[in-house]
């Protein structure tokens, strides 16, 4: 029978890929280092586990799979209103593979041939740290923090810009906060890339590398206020440092 809901006191992990070698490998792993795993061979019964109203608190999923890709199923999930953080495990390194899977909602995009220890950290970073990332307001300040047209409701995790939602993930609301915390101050890239992956991760594209991701989360959320405010500059770059916020005038 199908669990309907998370009732282990362990982090649960959904595995999907179709390599089973790969699959069994890696739920072995994930169980003996304290998680408990759900593992499927493809999309359908991925989809059909969440459509009969089992949760999870991740979701590891492969890009390449028969019948529905990686992708076709994180679409399908976020129809479907299943919020589950999802993080890709693919051999495909292209940045525009990784701007893809941002794109529609994933957390991360890690490459197969990383070592466990980098998918452990980022599973642990999702469903132990994320209270962590959360900037904390002000004392007084309360769970509202306001910026021009911005409002950050960081109980919720959750932006709206001149009063209308902004659909942003939660990495992405992590990210806007430092940036409209630090008034008249840049924020680095790699101080944003520590917000997105976890302070000290190795980026996979040598020393620099990690500049390519954070500009594909500040490009993905330009495009997301501009989506509820055409003429939204709000996110100005200081080439070779970083970004800040930017007040209308």
């Amino acid at each position: 029978m199908m669990e309907t809901a998370v009732t282990s006191a362990k982090p649960r992990i959904v595995v999907v890929d179709d390599d089973a070698m790969f699959r069994e490998s890696l739920g072995l792993n994930l169980g003996e280092s304290g998680f408990d795993v759900v593992e499927f061979p493809g999309g359908r019964p991925c989809l059909d586990y969440f459509s009969g109203g089992s949760s999870a608190d991740a979701i590891l999923l492969d890009w390449r799979m028969p019948g529905l890709d990686g992708l076709a199923v994180l679409k399908q999930l976020r129809e479907r209103g299943v919020r589950v953080p999802v993080i890709f495990l693919t051999v495909l390194s292209d940045d525009i593979y990784e701007e893809a899977a941002l794109r529609f909602g994933a957390v991360d995009f890690i490459e197969k041939s990383r070592s466990l220890a980098i998918i452990l950290q980022r599973l642990r970073l999702i469903t132990e740290g994320a209270k962590q990332n959360t900037p904390t307001p002000s004392p007084g300040a309360g769970s509202s923090v306001r910026r021009g047209k911005l409002e950050l409701r960081t109980d919720i995790a959750r932006a709206f810009y001149a009063d209308k939602p902004v659909d942003l993930t939660m990495t992405e609301v992590n990210i806007v906060c430092a940036l409209a915390a630090a008034i008249d101050a840049d924020v680095s890239y790699r101080q944003i890339y520590d917000l997105a992956r976890g302070a000290d991760f190795i980026a996979g594209q040598g020393d620099e590398g990690y500049r390519v991701n954070v500009r594909s989360f500040i490009k993905r959320i330009r495009q997301k206020f501009r989506a509820v405010d055409a003429e939204f500059d709000g996110i100005a770059n200081y080439p070779g440092f970083g970004y800040r916020w930017v007040d209308p005038s």
